[in-house]
């Protein structure tokens, strides 16, 4: 149950996607637990890309989880899933009761503070599959999150400040039709970790287990 009355079935987009924000889902102390033992125990590494042909890695961390050991291709690099925590198993029980359907693994992001972000994207890797959901679980600092459509004249920049313990969920065409981004500010000094929850989808037209099934 939602710990304040966000109404998670207002779809934040003008048309052509689906978001919808939850608000916190976990209690303040519930969340900086999470977030102490995730910043401990999972393998943080600096995320890498390839931009015009050129390697850039990040300050900002991740790792990746699944259900077993599939590779995740994404901005021209290869990751490899780990097993689930214990932490992370729980919490993803705990989003996918709250949104309705399974996911089989999880990108995990860390941004030391406010001056590590993520530029405009689209996660619209095939391996994700079309139209499927993703469930964004935010700890710590709480920090903007902006979405545009990729045809920018056809709607205002929409922003939502994720508070900590919070959960947006991205499905329908949303990645089809729309970039986002976690904007950098000089504001916060905290740090922030960022759990997406997805499907990967192991070959074309097979489904893993824990493929997106709405209850």
């Amino acid at each position: 149950m939602n710990l304040f009355p966000y109404e998670p079935t207002r779809n934040l987009l003008p048309f052509d996607g689906i978001v919808n924000y939850y608000g916190p889902i976990l209690a303040p102390c519930e969340a900086q637990d999470y977030l102490e033992v995730l910043l401990t125990t999972v393998p943080w590494r600096n995320d890498e890309a390839v931009i015009c042909g050129k390697r850039i890695v990040t300050a900002r961390k991740v790792a990746w989880y699944g259900d077993s050991s599939f590779s995740y291709t994404y901005s021209g690099t290869t990751k490899i899933a780990l097993p689930w925590t214990k932490e992370l198993r729980t919490l993803k029980s705990l989003v996918e009761e709250e949104v309705g359907c399974l996911f089989n693994s999880c990108l995990c992001n860390l941004y030391h503070a406010g001056n590590e972000g993520m530029g405009w994207h689209s996660d619209d890797e095939k391996m994700l599959g079309k139209d499927t959901a993703i469930g964004s679980l935010s700890l710590g600092a709480e920090r903007r999150f902006s979405l545009r459509h990729k045809r920018k004249g056809d709607s205002p920049l929409i922003s939502i400040q994720l508070e900590n313990g919070s959960l947006l969920v991205m499905k329908g065409t949303t990645q089809t039709f729309w970039q986002h981004s976690v904007p950098k500010t000089a504001k916060i000094a905290n740090p922030r970790i960022n759990l997406t929850f997805r499907t990967i989808f192991l070959e074309e037209g097979s489904e893993p287990r824990g493929s997106v099934v709405y209850l």
